[in-house]
């Protein structure tokens, strides 16, 4: 299949088909979950925040002692140049993630099918080569748009996050299976929903790729930064907010807070801002989706990045 009609990918130095990458079975980052990874996403084409999620995806490396072999310029040309390669195909797809992946590869010692050799050993050893990807899919615009007319339903699993204290939230890896249980938990009783877990102390954290917002007397208010991974959008939210005068907490919130709170939505890197309808069942606030606030950060958001995201996916609804 020729590069015109596949997703072309960067693949350890080289420019890709998809269908042409190979990982070996014993990297690292398949065996153990022992990468990190971060998305941004396109508007019409264009990245929005690259280099902040390239900022953050090398704090996560630096966290997991990672060394990518390549710098954070070298690696933000190389993004940019996934999605100029890609460009024919993203009509058709309507805009991108683009995620930037880095696994500690293959143990040193073992063949990985480029040679590689040193120590056997299961740990962590200097002499592994990094596995590093960049690759670009389309947004799941025609799956989420109804989210964006009737609201998230949002459950919270009998799953608790795991805490900051074993395993640092604020670090993006691929070793997602907290998160992953706790979806399945619940969507088991509701397939659309969306899955926000509690921390050990009973607080609302966060949800796969997700930031919790709830507005609570006017104030509008989200986990602390501690406790979950605080989202590039996340970051955006807030600051969109001051310039509106909308007064933002981080705190800590619980169950009551959500059931009572006059509104709230979820923010991730793909959905921006996206209202919810419910917390377990019950509705929040007075059952208007989007609720004023969210109404308004969401202008404010679509004229910050210069694209209607809202109609984007509404365009997208099953006639």
């Amino acid at each position: 299949m020729t590069a015109s009609r596949e997703r072309v990918a960067w693949f350890n130095g080289s420019y890709l088909p998809e269908a042409e990458i190979r990982i070996p079975f014993r990297d690292r980052g398949f065996i153990h979950g022992d990468a990190v990874f971060d998305t941004a996403r396109t508007f019409r084409g264009r990245i929005h925040k690259l280099a902040e999620h390239v900022e953050r995806l090398y704090r996560s490396l630096a966290y997991l002692r990672i060394d990518p072999g390549l710098s954070p310029a070298e690696l933000i040309a190389i993004s940019e140049e996934v999605v100029a390669r890609n460009e024919p195909l993203r009509e058709a797809a309507g805009d991108w993630w683009l995620t930037q992946r880095v696994t500690r590869g293959v143990p040193a010692g073992e063949d990985d099918g480029r040679g590689a050799a040193g120590g056997a050993g299961g740990g962590a050893a200097a002499g592994d080569r990094p596995t590093v990807i960049v690759e670009c899919t389309p947004l799941p615009l025609a799956r989420r748009a109804p989210l964006f007319r009737d609201g998230i339903d949002v459950v919270i699993p009998w799953v608790r996050r795991t805490p900051p204290e074993a395993l640092s939230p604020r670090a993006k890896t691929h070793n997602y299976l907290n998160l992953t249980l706790g979806q399945l938990a619940a969507s088991g009783g509701n397939p659309d929903a969306w899955a926000v877990l509690l921390d050990q102390h009973g607080n609302l954290c966060e949800g796969i790729g997700c930031n919790l917002f709830l507005v609570i007397d006017g104030v509008l208010k989200t986990p602390r930064a501690q406790r979950v991974l605080p989202g590039i959008t996340r970051e955006t939210v807030m600051e969109l907010a001051a310039t509106l005068g909308i007064a933002v907490e981080e705190t800590d919130l619980d169950p009551y807070d959500a059931i009572t709170a006059e509104e709230g939505f979820l923010t991730s890197t793909s959905l921006c801002l996206c209202p919810i309808r419910s917390l377990d069942g019950r509705p929040i606030g007075s059952g208007r989706v989007p609720g004023s606030v969210t109404e308004r950060l969401s202008r404010a958001f679509s004229e910050s990045v210069q694209f209607d995201f809202v109609g984007q996916y509404l365009a997208r609804l099953a006639a």
